[in-house]
């Protein structure tokens, strides 16, 4: 029987939907304390989920999840780029 190649799910820390890891953005937390969006899925840090689409990631914004999901206070900064560089690259 031929090995299947388990597809990596991941949950999206504002609707809480399983999907699968490339469908998905990644927001990172680095050993500097920096929080940034990571389109490479790559970087080096903790990082959460969360679904492409706009209403999650406004979400995100509006309830402030990220102080939640890395348990420390975010600079408002920190949201208003995730929101540039997510809704700048749609255009």
């Amino acid at each position: 029987m031929p090995k299947t190649k388990k597809i990596p799910l991941r949950q999206c820390i504002a609707c809480r939907e399983l999907k699968e890891k490339r469908e998905m953005l990644r927001i990172v937390k680095n050993s500097q304390g920096e929080i940034f969006l990571d389109f490479s899925s790559k970087a080096a840090g903790r990082g959460a989920y969360i679904c492409d689409n706009s209403d999650c990631v406004k979400k995100l914004i509006k309830q402030k999840l990220i102080n939640k999901v890395f348990s420390c206070e975010v600079p408002k900064e920190v949201y208003l780029r995730i929101e540039e560089e997510y809704f700048g690259k749609q255009s």
